[in-house]
């Protein structure tokens, strides 16, 4: 069940969408397809959502999203420059206008003093080459309360970028 603060950051980024005409993909590791759910939980949201890849493994990071693996060598799964490259993956195998990509440690286990449990990276991109990108350090709050988090992290950066791309001109 999607808690109510959800469903409203949710309602807000279709309403966005909606009014442009806009498609949204997300591209989802640690949160496993939340995201996508939180969206879809909303009546109507097909009008908005396109697709979404749950990419947990490095391997379905490359072939699903196209993020090289050269990336995923020097940088690790867990990085900001691999979110970047899953948003735009994302865009790239899809029609879609505005994606929006998470990836991150969500424990209880995993982590290492460099990318302790809790970190998360983001990045949320639009088709005419506006991107976001931040991180997160959420500590160690439990399994659950990280992927909410995200999930919450990954709606607003798609409001801001809904947002911020409405009040472009056409």
């Amino acid at each position: 069940m999607i808690d109510a603060e959800l469903q409203a950051a949710a309602k807000r980024v279709l309403a966005l969408c909606r009014v442009r005409g806009w498609k949204i993909a997300t591209a989802e590791s640690c949160t496993g397809g939340l995201v996508a759910a939180t969206l879809t939980d909303i009546a109507g949201s097909s009008d908005v959502v396109d697709c979404g890849f749950v990419t947990y493994s490095n391997a379905a990071k490359e072939a699903m999203l196209g993020v090289p693996a050269e990336t995923l060598v020097r940088y690790g799964a867990v990085s900001a420059e691999t979110a970047e490259a899953m948003a735009a993956g994302a865009l790239k195998h899809s029609p879609a206008d505005l994606s929006v990509a998470i990836t991150g440690i969500a424990g209880p286990g995993g982590g290492s003093k460099q990318k302790p449990v809790g970190l998360v990276h983001f990045a949320a991109a639009s088709r005419d080459g506006q991107l976001i990108e931040r991180s997160r350090r959420f500590g160690k709050i439990g399994r659950r309360r990280v992927r909410e988090r995200s999930v919450a992290e990954a709606l607003a950066l798609l409001e801001l970028l809904a947002t911020a791309t409405a009040a472009e001109p056409d």
